[in-house]
């Protein structure tokens, strides 16, 4: 009877979870649809809209940069001693490029994007909620998505692109100052390697594809945390905590899905 009664206790919990996770998908989406469909006038909002590109993609900057910067110098590092072993260092450029470019560069920006960008917004919008900002914009008449939210999305979305771009730059470069300065590779041929193998199509454009889309999940999880969130102080902490992890998570495992259909793996 007791083992009965446990396995009752387990449904109902599983069942709560599942009802739980279903109402909060249709939340999410019926904010997405309200975020894409919104009249935002970019005339009246073009301030604000600046202002979040540079709250979001500007000072972001910092982060991006130093941090490429050493990760291209470690993966040019730990690359040469590899390829060391076997004789085949003149393809150390195609090998870290295409490293950087299809996985290292989208991916890492985007968790760096989440921590520095994506915890701050949910705590800006939670803030807005549990001060009543979001209440007195729309008793004036104005509809605070189009006003507030619909701005910070696109500009959010823009600087992720913007961004994982800067990244994959400053850690190709990065790679260069360990591999060519520091190690002595040949110049020529470092970069002749990557010229000779980047496809512009399947590389590049395949990695904007990746940033596009993890920067468009990391703001709609931002934005549904912020606005769904409980009006207390541990509410904030909840919803930023959960941005971070539920975004990084999605991040991981759509970029397992978006490898395998890009390169042709599934």
């Amino acid at each position: 009877m007791t083992n009965f009664y446990f396995i009752i206790n387990i449904i109902q919990i599983i069942g709560k979870k599942t009802v739980f996770l279903i109402i909060h998908i249709g939340k999410s989406g019926i904010l997405l649809i309200n975020i894409v469909t919104s009249n935002m006038n970019l005339k009246k909002n073009s301030r604000n809209f600046i202002k979040q590109f540079y709250i979001m993609g500007f000072l972001s900057l910092g982060i991006i940069i130093i941090s490429s910067l050493f990760i291209g110098m470690v993966v040019g590092l730990q690359g040469y001693y590899i390829l060391q072993k076997f004789g085949t260092e003149e393809v150390i450029g195609q090998m870290i490029s295409l490293t950087i470019i299809r996985e290292l560069g989208p991916v890492m920006s985007a968790l760096l994007f989440v921590g520095r960008t994506g915890a701050s917004l949910a705590a800006e919008i939670c803030l807005m909620k549990n001060t009543d900002q979001m209440l007195a914009i729309e008793n004036m008449g104005i509809d605070p998505i189009g006003k507030i939210i619909t701005p910070k999305f696109w500009a959010g979305l823009i600087s992720m692109i913007i961004l994982a771009i800067i990244f994959i730059v400053m850690a190709i470069i990065g790679s260069y100052i360990s591999t060519v300065l520091w190690l002595k590779c040949d110049n020529n041929i470092f970069w002749s390697s990557i010229t000779e193998n980047i496809d512009f199509k399947i590389d590049i454009i395949n990695s904007i594809i990746k940033s596009s889309i993890f920067g468009f999940v990391i703001i709609w999880v931002a934005l549904f945390q912020g606005i769904n969130s409980k009006t207390t102080i541990e509410g904030i902490i909840i919803s930023t905590t959960n941005t971070v992890v539920y975004s990084t998570f999605i991040i991981l495992i759509i970029n397992f899905f978006l490898t395998s259909l890009m390169f042709n793996w599934i």
